[in-house]
C-alpha cells in the first residue's frame, strides 16, 4: 500500500482501530484485524500526528480505489528501497515488535530524538 490508513481521518464516532479497518478496506479491498499500535509519527511541518497499527489480513479481494494506485505486499528490503524514509520507517517499526515507537519528521527526513 502506498498510502497508509494512518494518513486518513477518523469519523467522530469511531475508534482509531475501527477507522484503520475501514480505511484499509475502502482503499485496498482487504479486510483486516487490527493487532496493536506500533508507532506515533509527528509531521512537524504540517502539524499532523499519525497513529500506525499492525494489522493482519482477514479476507477481501485486493483492488485499487480513488485513494490508491496499487496494492502490493512488500518485503522489508523492498519497503526500504521503494518508499521515502518517513513512510518506510512506519512499516519497518511495525515489523520489529519493539514499539510503540515515537518519531518526528519534517515530511522528508526523520528528526533525531532529543
Amino acid at each position: 500500500m502506498r498510502r497508509s490508513a494512518a494518513d486518513s481521518l477518523l469519523e467522530l464516532d469511531e475508534t482509531p482501530e475501527a477507522g484503520v479497518a475501514r480505511e484499509v478496506l475502502e482503499e485496498t479491498g482487504i479486510h483486516v484485524e487490527v493487532d496493536e499500535l506500533t508507532g506515533v509519527y509527528k509531521n512537524t511541518t504540517r502539524g499532523i500526528v499519525a497513529l500506525v497499527f499492525r494489522c493482519k489480513p482477514s479476507g477481501g479481494t485486493e483492488r485499487t480505489s480513488d485513494e490508491s494506485t496499487a496494492v502490493s505486499w512488500l518485503t522489508p528490503d523492498e519497503v526500504s528501497e521503494r518508499m521515502a524514509e518517513v513512510y518506510a520507517i512506519r512499516l519497518l517499526d511495525a515489523l520489529d515488535g519493539n514499539g510503540p515507537h515515537v518519531r518526528s519528521h519534517d515530511g522528508k527526513q526523520l528528526i533525531p530524538a532529543g
